[in-house]
């Protein structure tokens, strides 16, 4: 009996090394094959993103890295968790990666089935009001919030999205009473805004810029936990309402289990592309200011929003209805 304990043990770490060997090997030769990035719908903030990221990471891996879109942001996760875990599928998208899972159900869990790479940058947002509103600082908005409750609506985009969790999340904070008004599409949001039919929103800091310029709009304070050069001058909201940071990020992921030779190459290539001044300034124009951060800070990050927006949703009842 014992020599056969000793067997099936010597059995079982030969087995393991077997695979090590082989798992180091694979990482070693990566990558033999073009790469495949996956991607929202074609035309959209995060495809560009990634069409900017696959040529710059192609010469670096000496293979050709290739977009594909799919329509559904749920598919989207999907196609790559569900991937071999070998390197060849990536994902570069928003987060909602995380966020939609805690609106509704989904077919793929983040934290298990997702192997981070890279926080890409961040997409902060501009809190924006009507110019005929007494409001230039969130000191101005708080006090006029309070003084005439739920008489101040926020225009705000679909379920879940940055500007309405950032929103939710300032009135959860301030203690103030907002009329959230939904709406499906930004120009409408905008629209409605230029004309005084909402008093504020939470916008792209790179989608206000213009509107600014042309006196369509007030932008009195930016959602990132510190200032942003897409709009300088601006302070944050977290000036004021100390902890206070929303916006949607840009983030790069591979399948769970993803060898972490391979991880790291991948984050390593992603940094040095990230850092190079024409990227920075291309993507500087859609309103992204680069990070290129850890693995291990990305999976960070998710783990500390999901926690915090997990009660915000809890307490503010949101939820998409299927």
């Amino acid at each position: 009996m014992r020599a056969l304990t000793v067997s099936l043990v010597l059995a079982s770490a030969a087995g393991a090394l077997a695979l090590l060997a082989g798992t180091h090997a694979a990482a070693q030769s990566y990558p033999s094959r073009p790469v495949r990035i996956i991607t929202a719908g074609a035309g959209s903030g995060v495809d560009y993103v990634a069409r900017m990221v696959a040529p710059g990471l192609s010469p670096r891996l000496g293979q050709a890295v290739v977009v594909e879109n799919r329509s559904s942001g749920l598919i989207t996760v999907d196609t790559v968790a569900k991937a071999p875990p070998d390197g060849y599928t990536i994902l570069v998208y928003g987060s909602t990666v995380w966020i939609t899972p805690l609106v509704q159900k989904t077919p793929y869990d983040p934290l298990t089935d997702l192997a981070p790479i890279t926080l890409i940058g961040n997409l902060p947002l501009a809190i924006a009001v009507h110019p005929s509103m007494p409001i230039f600082s969130v000191k101005d908005l708080i006090a006029v919030a309070k003084a005439r409750p739920g008489s101040l609506n926020d225009g705000s985009l679909g379920t879940g999205t940055a500007g309405h969790l950032g929103g939710e999340l300032f009135k959860a904070m301030a203690g103030v009473d907002i009329v959230r008004v939904p709406y499906k599409s930004g120009a409408q949001q905008l629209a409605d805004l230029f004309a005084g039919q909402v008093q504020l929103a939470f916008i792209t800091a790179a989608s206000a810029a213009p509107h600014v310029k042309a006196g369509k709009i007030r932008v009195i304070a930016v959602t990132s936990a510190r200032p942003s050069s897409l709009v300088p001058g601006v302070p944050p909201v977290a000036e004021t309402l100390s902890g206070y940071e929303a916006g949607a990020r840009y983030v790069m992921f591979a399948p769970a289990n993803t060898p972490a030779a391979i991880i790291g190459r991948l984050n390593r290539e992603s940094i040095q592309f990230l850092k190079e001044p024409d990227t920075k300034d291309k993507l500087a124009n859609a309103g992204v200011d680069i990070v290129g951060s850890a693995p291990e800070e990305l999976g960070g990050i998710m783990k500390s929003e999901m926690a915090r927006l997990a009660k915000l949703i809890k307490d503010a009842n949101i939820q998409i209805q299927e």
